[in-house]
């Protein structure tokens, strides 16, 4: 959230500048844009540049991210969300009309680095219900005929994320790993058209999901450096989920004379609120020996090569849906507005920087009367305006509500409450959610008790 103390931060994100300068291969990360208040573009391209990020990928084809990441030498990964499929599908067509908007204008005009498409994302998940099945594959075929045709066949390729659930393991080993056999034949058309055409195969692995879905998981195995009793498969011996969840893919590859397809790990973190595991601490853990092992080149026991790793992800997104658990609006390593979580230790000595020229709105919207500490009725009227005024409505004469309300420079947080100060977006070209404008006064009224409820609950007014 948006606090007057994000003004302070000093942060430690991420890793890898040392090593992008000596010519490693520097870090990946997702950038969400989910969010009621983004970082503008250029903010956050500044950010992943300062701290040694040299791959990103885009769940969609933001006009204002690419365009940032225009000649920032950022390399791109671009999305195409699942219910695009279906019209990809259709058509080569709408395949050709979305490569020359999305992909060709970008890197003819703008100069951005875009590597590859990343078609649909986990669109196989059991919750699906198989909606995607009959048209992932077609909608591939299709986005690969039109790269080859706009000429950018051989630069830009191809990957489709899939979720851990595709494969399989009777035994709980990843020597028995294969792929659930209603989705075989499709897998294997996939893989062998990818390989084909010069693609990859992108996973998505969570070992906090994993430990969340099943009671009796070891939690500690969840963890790298851990006191996990130890897995052994054979002449292998596994200390962690995220190893042998990879290599359970691995061998599920080799038995099907696919053992040298490229593999990309897309999103792989731990989040940081929303569930009794989902804390500080166990973050901090979990991406300190992710990072240690990027930084490390440290690959898993059955493909010692390590893969890219795009980790999940940069900052928080406030807008995502809440469905698989409150948890989801709090993957990143850092807050919404770029602000410090908790440090990591970058490797090298090598201190990150934190995200410059935020500009927050410096106002709040006050009406009489604010007790901060232990709020009265007008105090909840003042949290109520300016929780509307922060999120909902920025523009110039919002904090009126018939002469209640008037604009103040001065905070009047004081604990356990603390009025919020939101990221300006008032100036936003391009944001992915202009703010909401309540036209009607049934509408506003409606907006403030909302705002005055979401006050009660957040200080603590019963």
């Amino acid at each position: 959230m948006g606090h007057i103390d994000s003004f302070l931060f000093v942060f430690l994100c991420l890793l890898g500048y040392v090593e992008l300068a000596k010519g490693g291969s520097g870090l990946a990360s997702n950038w969400g844009l989910q969010s009621t208040h983004p970082l503008p573009p250029d903010i956050v391209v500044r950010l992943l540049k300062d701290n040694g990020f040299n791959k990103v990928k885009l769940f969609e084809a933001d006009p204002g991210a690419l365009k940032a990441l225009g000649r920032s030498g950022i390399q791109v990964m671009v999305g195409i969300p699942n219910y695009m499929l279906a019209s990809l599908a259709s058509g080569v067509g709408n395949a050709e009309a979305w490569v020359q908007q999305n992909v060709s204008n970008y890197i003819s005009n703008h100069g951005t680095d875009i590597r590859s498409v990343a078609i649909g994302n986990e669109p196989f998940l059991r919750d699906y219900k198989d909606q995607f099945v009959n048209t992932i594959f077609p909608a591939l075929e299709n986005i690969q005929a039109a790269l080859i045709k706009a000429g950018l066949g051989k630069q830009v390729k191809a990957t489709i994320p899939i979720n851990a659930d595709v494969y399989q393991t009777d035994s709980g080993l990843p020597s028995g790993g294969y792929f659930r056999p209603e989705l075989q034949n499709l897998m294997m058309n996939i893989i062998k058209f990818l390989q084909d055409n010069g693609g990859f195969l992108t996973i998505n692995i969570y070992p906090f999901l994993s430990m969340k879905a099943d009671p009796s998981f070891p939690k500690e195995y969840a963890f790298f450096n851990n006191t996990a009793k130890p897995v052994v498969d054979g002449s292998i011996v596994y200390t962690n989920v995220y190893d042998a969840n990879f290599d359970t893919l691995i061998a599920a590859l080799e038995k099907n004379g696919f053992g040298h397809m490229p593999v990309v790990i897309g999103e792989v973190g731990w989040p940081t609120d929303g569930d009794p595991s989902a804390n500080v601490d166990n973050a901090k853990r979990f991406n300190q020996a992710l990072l240690d092992r990027i930084v490390q080149g440290q690959g898993s026991p059955r493909r010692r090569t390590p893969p890219d790793v795009y980790i999940f992800s940069l900052i928080d997104e406030d807008h995502k849906s809440t469905l698989p658990g409150n948890f989801e609006r709090h993957w990143g390593i850092l807050k919404y507005d770029g602000g410090i979580k908790y440090p990591l230790d970058m490797g090298n000595g090598r201190a990150v920087v934190p995200a410059k020229g935020v500009k927050y709105l410096a106002k709040q919207c006050l009406g009489s009367g604010s007790s901060c500490g232990n709020l009265d009725a007008q105090g909840n009227a003042s949290y109520a305006f300016n929780t509307y005024f922060q999120t909902m409505n920025q523009s110039k004469g919002a904090c009126n509500f018939n002469n209640l309300a008037v604009i103040t420079t001065v905070d009047p947080s004081k604990p356990p409450c603390r009025f919020e100060i939101m990221i300006d977006t008032r100036k936003q070209k391009n944001a992915a959610s202009p703010p909401t404008v309540y036209r009607s006064s049934a509408a506003k009224i409606q907006g403030i008790l909302a705002a005055w409820i979401l006050g009660l609950v957040i200080c603590g007014v019963h």
